[in-house]
């Protein structure tokens, strides 16, 4: 019978992470050995290695799961998309970019190696992730593998998170910024990375059409919930709790989410968005309960 929303209360998802997160932090680790130039490695895997939740190659596992896939051979995928994240927070704690010194409470990328070999390994870190899902994913069919390839692709390009960051610069300061122009950036700059995490492992699982629509209206709600709170959490937390400097956004007068809505609606918006992401999964019954906890897990998160 199919589940309903209320009866994601039944999953635990706490123990669901901590099986999970040490299968990804240990992927991870076997990932990047530190060889000649030992410079550039140890730069990758310093951010790499750095922390944080880990949500979205467990997102990625998730997905496939949900479909009757493999975990293990989704696994490279799931790395490539830890290693793309940690490339887009090297290259925006940039001084070019967010100029941020601290990240998951550790001195950013640059502030350890420098600018140069920032740039440098955020530039491996975005190569070796396609080379990783091409070389390393076993027992699935090419056909996919590549469909997995040209979505990553597409989600970090121009396209995607790329597009998403230059009309976030281009905004920057500006007092006139809608909300519909927001939305554009972070359906980009941050729902498409969250997108591709969850339409990868479930294309490796050989998702049809039918499930690459619901799945990808459960992620993009998703993202956007996501950054919602991300922006809230801004305002609201403190530096020692976020792991990195709070109160950029207003120091760099963004535009954000709270600034157009404030709080109170910023968050019940972000609740809504959950809400209907959620709603995509309940044709799939007890195997979209990681699915949905995650979700919950977007808005009730506090760094």
């Amino acid at each position: 019978m199919p589940q309903t929303l209320t009866e994601t209360v039944a999953f635990n998802l706490d123990k669901y992470l901590r099986d999970l997160k040490p299968e990804v932090e240990a992927a991870l680790d076997a990932s990047i050995a530190v060889i000649y130039p030992e410079k550039i490695y140890e730069s990758m895997r310093y951010s790499l290695m750095a922390g944080g939740k880990r949500l979205r190659p467990i997102l990625c596992l998730a997905a496939c799961e949900l479909l009757g896939g493999d975990r293990i051979s989704a696994m490279p995928t799931a790395c490539a998309m830890e290693m793309v994240h940690t490339m887009s927070l090297i290259h925006d704690d940039l001084p070019a970019m967010d100029n941020d010194d601290y990240r998951r409470g550790k001195l950013t990328n640059h502030k350890v190696y420098g600018d140069d070999i920032a740039i440098l390994a955020g530039d491996a870190l975005l190569a070796y992730a396609f080379e990783f899902i091409a070389g390393q994913t076993k027992g699935v069919p090419a056909e996919r593998i590549l469909k997995v390839i040209a979505h990553l692709g597409h989600a970090v390009a121009a396209t995607g998170l790329v597009g998403g960051q230059v009309v976030d610069l281009e905004c920057e300061g500006k007092p006139d910024v809608t909300a519909e122009t927001l939305t554009f950036i972070h359906i980009h700059k941050t729902a498409a990375l969250l997108e591709s995490c969850v339409i990868c492992g479930a294309l490796l699982a050989g998702a049809n059409d039918t499930d690459i629509k619901r799945l990808s209206t459960y992620a993009n709600n998703i993202g956007l919930a996501f950054q919602i709170i991300d922006d809230i959490l801004d305002i609201t937390a403190t530096s020692e709790q976020l792991g990195k400097t709070a109160g950029k956004d207003l120091a760099a007068h963004k535009v954000t989410y709270p600034s157009l809505w404030g709080i109170e609606t910023s968050q019940q918006k972000a609740e809504d968005l959950v809400a209907q992401a959620k709603a995509q999964l309940i044709s799939y019954g007890d195997a979209a309960l990681p699915l949905m906890a995650l979700a919950d897990y977007i808005t009730a998160r506090k760094n």
